[in-house]
């Protein structure tokens, strides 16, 4: 067993188990020494565990209070073979190498979310996992208000196959007033509530956030720079690089106004994304889309993305 070079920690993990033997069977918090191992074990299936390791880059940089939440790590002594992101949302991390230990780590994780009870909005992640982690909280938790369970994760690491719109630009900062009520309206259509509804601050906060970082891209029905326009430029079409970690830029928020839809700008505008994506950002350019919207996984595949796995969402 590997010294963890603060203190012996991983002698003292041992120690801890040996005096109290139910420990085993919970999850362990992980500390600021342990992320790179972390980070290198989510880097075993990179696209499937963004949402995790854009937490853990973040927790690197600027320390775990900033990244917003705890990392759990399976088993509770030894080399890390699966982890849980516990913040905002649920994200079990279990790679395909490590499959075998599924079964163990996503009960451990239940227990461990169970003894501090639900924190999170929503469980997310490979299905497989999520689903479990969400089998072994449903009889202890309050019910889940929509339970997602197929939703095909696609990628693409390559130009896209339809040509990009070339009047869709990454957002400024002055136009966060433009942007936001486009950003509410997905996601009120999303998931089924309006982010707002307790109070702006937050989500504007977040869409500042990806706005003044380059990750928010924007179309205008009017160009926002056109000092004769005689109304305030509408988006039709907006997305957000809503993840980024390990060489993936994972999309999220992906809205066309609805009195354009059907002409295409989901294609066009996603092509420019991932073109100005990869250049700027990561080589690989990942979403993860609900099955039953078929005409939504049309056009993501027009545009070039190829399934790689299935996600899973349970909404609370």
């Amino acid at each position: 067993m590997k010294d963890r070079g603060t203190g012996g920690r991983a002698v003292a993990d041992v120690e801890r188990v040996m005096a109290h033997p139910s420990l085993i069977r919970l999850a362990r918090v992980l500390h600021a020494e342990d992320l790179p191992e972390a980070l290198a074990l989510c880097a075993l299936d990179p696209v499937a565990a963004v949402l995790a390791s854009a937490r853990l880059e973040i927790a690197q940089r600027e320390g775990l209070a900033a990244a917003g939440g705890q990392v759990w790590g399976w088993p509770t002594v030894g080399p890390l073979r699966a982890l849980c992101w516990a913040g905002a949302n649920l994200v079990p991390v279990v790679p395909s190498a490590h499959a075998a230990d599924a079964a163990e780590a996503l009960d451990a994780f239940a227990r461990t979310a169970r003894g501090q009870g639900r924190r999170s909005s929503s469980i997310v992640g490979e299905s497989d996992a999520a689903l479990a982690l969400w089998r072994g909280l449903e009889r202890h938790w309050p019910p889940a208000r929509e339970i997602r369970a197929h939703q095909p994760s696609l990628a693409i690491a390559r130009d896209p196959d339809v040509d990009p719109d070339p009047r869709v630009r990454l957002s400024r900062p002055e136009e966060v007033g433009l942007v936001l009520p486009a950003c509410i309206a997905m996601f009120t259509e999303e998931v089924g509530y309006s982010p707002v509804a307790g109070g702006a601050t937050a989500y504007r906060d977040r869409v500042r956030s990806l706005v003044s970082g380059g990750r928010s891209y924007v179309r205008f029905g009017v160009a926002a720079d056109d000092p004769y326009a005689r109304a305030d430029p509408v988006v039709e079409f907006k997305a957000e690089l809503g993840a980024v970690a390990q060489g993936v830029a994972q999309v999220q928020g992906v809205w066309v106004a609805p009195e354009v839809r059907g002409r295409g700008l989901s294609e066009s505008g996603m092509a420019a994304l991932v073109v100005d994506a990869r250049r700027r950002v990561a080589p690989i350019v990942s979403l993860y889309v609900n099955g039953y919207n078929t005409p939504a996984v049309r056009a993501y595949r027009r545009v070039g993305f190829e399934q790689v796995g299935t996600f899973a969402t349970v909404l609370f």
